[in-house]
């Protein structure tokens, strides 16, 4: 029965961004993951180069936001996760709350704590398929547990 359990888990990534890490915000986004029921498979700090910034939203290349995205991005220490549980993409997005924190619901990250559509605490994958590569960029197999 453990293993079929394993078998509806999903992993999805999530970034607590540069304005989230400076705020001190880190320890209670975390909470609020692990209040959700999702489990943390992956964890660690980091500071991207712009270079890595640019790579990572490179899906963005073109939009008007990309500059400004990848030079905050680039600003300062962000600490990155795999979280993981059944349908954990969608659970994520719902504790985010919407990428405008003026459109986001009560009581998510984003409304809480954002205080710019850019700088909005939080970062998590959009889909399976985005999950996967954006896990792949920032974790090996070997650093989750």
């Amino acid at each position: 029965m453990e293993n079929e359990e394993e078998w509806n888990m999903e992993r999805t990534l999530s970034i607590i961004k540069p304005d989230g890490v400076k705020r001190a915000l880190a320890g209670e986004v975390i909470r609020r993951f692990e209040q959700a029921g999702i489990r943390i498979a992956a964890m660690k700090m980091l500071h991207l180069t712009k270079a890595r910034a640019m790579a990572f939203y490179a899906v963005h290349r073109e939009r008007p936001f990309y500059e400004s995205l990848t030079d905050f991005m680039s600003s300062g220490p962000i600490v990155v996760m795999v979280l993981e549980a059944e349908g954990v993409i969608q659970r994520n997005r719902d504790l985010m709350g919407a990428t405008n924190f003026k459109d986001a619901a009560p009581g998510t990250i984003r409304h809480d704590f954002a205080t710019d559509i850019e700088q909005n605490v939080v970062h998590g994958s959009d889909g399976p398929d985005t999950a996967q590569t954006e896990i792949a960029f920032f974790f090996s197999s070997l650093e989750m547990v």
